[in-house]
């Protein structure tokens, strides 16, 4: 285990802060906890038991509450569960698997078998898309459709970028502020609430410092269920022309999309991975083959 708060006085904070927000959570939802080899993993199950199974990984420094926007479209749809990465500001354990080893799927499939689920639709953004990335590489057989928003893992990390971003961290809270909007590219009047949220997790929060490995072209070809990337133009965290590039050679299939003006944090997509979704879930058939779908 490893302390991912700054002070005790600031894990206390970032926990506060997230129990209010599922206190307020849009749609009914049950709180789960499963056990797996890593510690405790909360997971927030919401929409019909039946219905196909949907899987959400959050990105860094953040938590479950990164899904309220999408969880009552989703959850019209699917049993969707939202879980809280481990080693992040949420309600689960605070470990952090080596991600060069084969730990952070054993975790994944621990928080899956906890559940019940043999097969899902997995969406996953930065963090959380290379997790369901290497998840989707490893367990292909678990995986029915993926769904990848500004993922790490396949564009390489702009490390320049971060470094530079983090400068105005040495001048007191108005560059801490200025760091995290370049960071994350939520410069726009509607960002406002987002960044705030980001940045009081952040100023709570020690994040990881290990790089994320870049999946092999061979990893890439692999896919053969189908897939959604989603990047933003301006991502200042990773290279997202080069991940769209590499998809685009790699897994010819995937529905791939680049917004123009958006930096890293990839918002308002709720329709366009629904439509994504639907069109890949079969409720009655969960395990039906995937089919090819080109470029958007």
């Amino acid at each position: 285990m490893v302390e991912i708060y700054r002070t005790e006085e600031a894990g206390r904070r970032a926990l506060e802060r997230y129990r209010r927000e599922l206190a307020h959570w849009p749609v009914p939802a049950d709180h789960l906890k499963i056990a797996t080899r890593e510690g405790e993993t909360f997971v927030l199950a919401s929409g019909p038991p039946g219905a196909p199974a949907l899987v959400l990984l959050h990105g860094a420094g953040a938590n479950a509450a990164a899904w309220r926007e999408d969880v009552t479209a989703w959850s019209a749809h699917f049993r969707v569960y939202a879980v809280d990465l481990i080693g992040e500001p949420g309600l689960s354990a605070p470990a952090r698997p080596d991600p060069t080893t084969e730990a952070t799927a054993l975790w994944l499939d621990d928080v899956l078998d906890g559940l019940g689920l043999d097969r899902i639709l997995s969406v996953g953004t930065s963090l959380g898309g290379w997790t369901a990335l290497d998840h989707a590489i490893r367990r292909p057989g678990r995986v029915e459709a993926l769904c990848l928003l500004c993922p790490a893992g396949i564009g390489r990390e702009r490390r320049w970028s971060l470094a530079g971003a983090a400068l105005p961290t040495l001048f007191g809270e108005r560059g801490r502020r200025r760091a995290v909007r370049t960071m994350t590219g939520l410069d726009r009047p509607g960002d406002r609430a987002m960044l705030e949220a980001v940045f009081e997790n952040f100023s709570d929060f020690r994040p990881r410092t290990a790089r994320l490995p870049l999946v092999s072209d061979a990893d890439l070809r692999s896919l053969a269920m189908p897939v959604q990337v989603i990047v933003g133009e301006r991502d200042r965290m990773f290279d997202s022309a080069r991940t769209l590039r590499r998809v685009r050679a790699h897994v010819p299939h995937a529905r791939t999309l680049s917004l123009p003006g958006v930096g890293h944090a990839v918002l308002g997509q709720t329709g366009p991975v629904l439509e994504f979704l639907l069109d890949r879930a079969d409720g009655e058939h969960p395990s039906h083959p995937p089919q090819d779908i080109g470029d958007s």
